[in-house]
């Protein structure tokens, strides 16, 4: 008996240390995996005036992009440099008037004749920059440099001390909110012992909010950590509204500190309902920081969306904190008196609703951020989707797993059921958890479906006065030893009617290439006609013809014939849609 007594404890002993050894993993997994994928900027170009390699026959006044939805303007947001590759003096970038989602900048009167190119960095409206460049020619193309200037470049360190402080946020938020909701309404024995992990996730959060703010400058960019401190950085992220929203989540975790310790100081115990309903506008205040600077701030029904991720991102966090605080429960839970059988099924219950919320709010949300079916398995967010919906399915089986548990306990009027087999489902629950955690952080640093298939060359709005040209880039390869590149073909105006094309081929540095021939074609498969030959001609650097007939609209077929040497060519082709 003394040695089977001594065992006990030894088998439980290791059985903790087991069970630390398989959740301090899984959570740092869910936290890497998290922090492994890039931010993917939102924003989407749908047009440029001029359009990125047209030929003008006189200086531009302006060069204007127009995104799929507002842009910030971080400092040195676009810089021009002429035909000698040097740079051309403008003044800063601005909004075209009562127009957000397009920027402009100036040029000087007088232009040189030759390739100019434009590389441009701007925010978009959830917060994440995109970069891109173009080229357009006064008069003549001349030769592009070998390697053109690029848009500023991200840096690796930023973008990824950037990253991890959000999604820590992200984690701690989930913890923090998820603790009180289980403390507040499954009213577990051990309430004090939660007291610990609900100050160490907000001191977390703190943390990762001051971080997030000090590296919005830089981040957005593209330069070194070492630059967050400077005043310039600092006031200009004051003037943002990822800035202000980073602030005003500060401020609410500040207030909140300063109130607990002041009740704490004198005394003051507050009624429950007065508690309940202040931790219940704290809660929402602070979640709707994260969805006000995110994929709910820009596109359709903004002010729906913002309240469908609002409560998505609060049931996640009910939900999965909940989760880990039932956990850190378990762990905790004094012997031998175990955990009262309430606990556990006023969870189910809290779970139950949370996962109610999640579908409803999730479903909205993801209808909006694809747009059509295709982009379901056509688009980089569909397929993450798909991934997390897989996971979230995992996570529900688990989530059976432990309510019939506790079905059954409730059932046999169990009071206090030992925790150990119900650890061991939940334990499992949170693993799928925290992987559902991490596809949601990275499904918020990746172009939304809707977003990536709308087309690139939308019809322009009379106030902007952009040209509805259609820019299609084909990259080609025809397997020889530099037998790769890209055609850049411009179909002007993209409509019913008389148009002109122009085709510029790049070779595999990136520079213009001569091509001993290039044929383009457009075929319209629903109408049965072509294919057309635009019969394109060589024009000295590039291939142009000034009138060529489209007859009918709709999506037509535009195949390039790319032809490097005498024995190599290759065929690509893409849609373009055609107006009336």
């Amino acid at each position: 008996m003394g040695r089977g007594t001594e065992a006990t404890p030894r088998r439980h002993a290791h059985r903790a240390r087991l069970f630390r050894g398989l959740l301090y993993p899984v959570l740092l997994l869910g936290l890497l995996l998290a922090a492994a994928g890039p931010a993917s900027a939102h924003a989407v170009l749908r047009a440029a005036d001029p359009a990125d390699g047209t030929v003008l026959r006189t200086a531009p006044r302006y060069v204007t992009l127009r995104f799929s939805e507002s842009v910030g303007l971080p400092a040195g947001s676009f810089r021009v440099y002429d035909p000698g590759n040097h740079r051309v003096r403008t003044t800063p970038a601005d909004h075209a008037p009562g127009h957000f989602d397009t920027v402009r900048v100036a040029l000087p009167a007088r232009l040189a004749p030759g390739t100019y190119t434009v590389a441009w960095r701007v925010v978009s409206a959830d917060s994440h920059p995109v970069s891109g460049a173009l080229t357009f020619s006064v008069g003549e193309r001349t030769a592009a440099p070998h390697a053109p200037p690029p848009a500023p470049a991200e840096d690796p360190a930023t973008t990824a001390l950037h990253t991890l402080a959000r999604h820590l946020a992200y984690l701690s938020l989930a913890l923090l909110l998820g603790t009180a909701a289980f403390v507040a309404y499954c009213r577990p024995p051990t309430a004090a012992r939660l007291r610990a992990p609900a100050l160490a996730a907000a001191g977390t959060l703190l943390a990762a909010t001051a971080a997030d703010y000090l590296l919005r400058a830089p981040y957005e960019q593209g330069t070194s950590p070492a630059t967050a401190l400077t005043a310039s950085a600092l006031a200009h992220t004051a003037t943002t509204r990822p800035g202000l929203l980073l602030l005003a989540r500060t401020g609410l975790l500040l207030l909140v500190a300063a109130g607990a310790a002041l009740l704490r100081r004198r005394r003051v115990r507050l009624p429950r309902r007065t508690t309940l309903a202040a931790g219940a506008v704290l809660a929402v205040a602070l979640s709707l920081t994260w969805p006000a600077s995110g994929h709910a701030a820009a596109g359709l029904q903004v002010p729906v969306a913002l309240v469908s991720a609002t409560l998505h991102l609060l049931a996640m966090a009910v939900w999965l904190g909940g989760l880990a605080a039932l956990l850190w429960t378990l762990r905790h839970v004094p012997a031998p008196d175990g955990l009262p059988a309430s606990v556990p099924a006023r969870f189910s219950r809290l779970a139950t609703a949370s996962v109610t919320v999640l579908v409803l709010t999730g479903t909205y949300q993801s209808w909006r951020g694809l747009g059509s079916w295709q982009a379901l398995t056509g688009t980089t967010y569909g397929r993450m989707l798909l991934a997390k919906l897989a996971a979230v399915a995992a996570l529900l089986l688990a989530a059976a797993c432990s309510r019939s548990w506790t079905t059954r306990l409730t059932k046999e009027s169990t009071t206090t059921p030992h925790p150990r087999a119900l650890r061991r489902s939940v334990l499992a629950e949170a693993a799928v958890a925290t992987v559902v955690l991490a596809l949601t952080t990275l499904l918020t640093g990746t172009v939304p479906g809707r977003a990536a298939t709308e087309p690139a060359q939308a019809a322009a709005s009379p106030a902007t006065g952009i040209p509805t040209a259609s820019v299609t880039t084909l990259p080609f390869d025809t397997g020889a030893p530099g037998g790769h590149g890209k055609v850049q073909i411009t179909l002007d105006p993209c409509r019913v009617g008389a148009n002109s094309v122009q085709a510029v081929v790049y070779g595999p540095d990136g520079g213009l290439s001569a091509v001993p021939e290039l044929r383009v074609t457009l075929t319209l498969p629903a109408g049965h006609v072509g294919p057309l030959d635009t019969r394109v001609t060589d024009r000295g650097g590039y291939w142009a013809t000034d009138a060529f007939t489209l007859p009918l609209p709709g999506t037509w077929t535009l195949k390039a014939t790319v032809r490097v040497s005498e024995l190599d060519q290759v065929t690509v082709s893409a849609p373009v849609r055609v107006g009336r």
